[in-house]
């Protein structure tokens, strides 16, 4: 084989494991905090239904770094730890100023929100499936199957801030029913996992969707005031230090490549 059919079947996305777990839902923590401190904190955006300015230029500052490390990541022949979860926090921080500038400043609400981008992430995984013939991560291996990927990533970590706004706020359920909620969802998607014969594909996948609602409401309930059921947390502050655990787990528990899928 030559060496460029066998740098195409490298894997460049880390196996799925409890670690895997672990850190994403500390990145989709960070990306909630880490976004509010650039649209909100930094830029000024505080108001709904403001003029937006402040989520537009976080997404336009976040999507720019998003694209680069796709780039990079794509460019890359093999799995790199720091580069695959810096991303994966790229992909949730401009998730989560996307999502809050078209619920927020465009008027559509949560609930509309929620439902527009359940759409672009049921959109992704049909057209990707459609293309490929499969969305399983064990075949990521290529420039094609990682756009899908990355696309499909983007749009599940701006649909998972919505849907965390609208159980925290439409619902009425606050950040610590949130986190109760979408906890006791994902230990129920661990449950079929271990107990039942479900696809693993599409456990991954609503396990990986939930993980952002979960941050989304974890972050919020992390930062925001007192008076609205939060710990009122400096938001850079809580940002450096879920960006050190998270860089504690991949320097202290080395993790491995996904396995190939012949």
């Amino acid at each position: 084989m030559t060496d460029a059919a066998q740098r195409e079947w490298v894997s460049k996305v880390p196996q799925v494991t409890l670690l895997f777990w672990i850190i994403k839902i500390a990145a989709t923590t960070l990306g909630e905090t880490g976004g509010d401190a650039v649209s909100m904190s930094w830029l000024g955006e505080t108001t709904p239904g403001a003029t937006g300015m402040g989520y537009l230029i976080g997404t336009g500052i976040f999507a720019v770094i998003f694209a680069l490390a796709v780039w990079a990541q794509i460019r890359a022949r093999k799995f790199h730890p720091f580069l695959y979860w810096f991303t994966i926090i790229a992909s949730t921080t401009v998730g989560t100023t996307l999502a809050d500038y078209v619920t927020r400043s465009l008027g559509i609400g949560y609930t509309g929100g929620s439902a527009l981008l359940l759409t672009m992430v049921l959109g992704s995984l049909w057209w990707w499936h459609r293309t490929t013939g499969t969305v399983s991560v064990e075949s990521v291996r290529d420039p094609k199957s990682e756009t899908f990927y990355w696309l499909t990533i983007m749009c599940s970590q701006t649909l998972g801030t919505a849907l965390g706004d609208w159980v925290a706020d439409t619902a009425g359920l606050g950040y610590t029913g949130g986190m109760l909620i979408f906890g006791g969802l994902l230990a129920l998607i661990a449950a079929l996992y271990f107990w039942t014969s479900i696809s693993r594909t599409l456990l991954f996948w609503a396990a990986f969707i939930l993980t952002r609602p979960l941050g989304a409401v974890l972050g919020d309930f992390l930062d925001k005031p007192v008076a609205k059921g939060g710990l009122e947390l400096s938001r850079y502050t809580a940002s450096l230090a879920l960006l050190a655990f998270i860089v504690a787990c991949i320097v202290l528990f080395p993790q491995r490549a996904a396995k190939q899928a012949h």
